[in-house]
């Protein structure tokens, strides 16, 4: 069961004050329906080892491809009239991977990449024989209801 705020400073406190251990708190605290799993996890991994209860800021891998600058520069694409361009396009204008603009455009533009296309525009001629040919079928396809 996942701990609330109030619970993980209370836990960090018994933690460092009195080093009580998962089955202490278990035997303490009966009515909260905390697991063994889940407060070693807690007292192990971030009160031991960091010192606090919330996760560490900057844990993970610091990005590289979606900072502002690339941001920026793919998000200058859309302000020019008349350019829709694919993503394939803004990544070799900007010298970014396709993978990153993609990444760029979902996650920190919150936009949806589209693919376009391509359609056969019909000319008038092309409308009018069409028009023909489907009134010469709805005319040899009988109507039984």
């Amino acid at each position: 069961m996942p701990f609330s705020i109030d619970d993980k400073h209370l836990i960090k406190v018994l933690r460092e004050e009195k080093q009580y251990t998962a089955c202490e708190f278990l035997r303490e605290f009966l009515n909260k329906k905390w697991s063994c799993g889940s407060l070693n996890h807690l007292l192990e991994k971030k009160i031991d080892k960091f010192g606090c209860v919330e996760c560490r800021a900057g844990s993970g891998r610091p990005r590289s491809m979606r900072n502002a600058e690339n941001i920026e520069s793919v998000h200058s694409q859309e302000d020019r009239p008349h350019n829709h361009h694919s993503v394939r396009q803004i990544s070799h204008e900007a010298h970014i991977s396709r993978s990153s603009v993609h990444n760029i455009i979902k996650k920190g533009l919150q936009m949806k990449c589209l693919k376009r296309c391509k359609a056969q525009e019909l000319t008038e001629a092309n409308k009018v024989a069409r028009r023909h040919r489907s009134k010469q079928l709805l005319r040899n396809i009988p109507l039984t209801l």
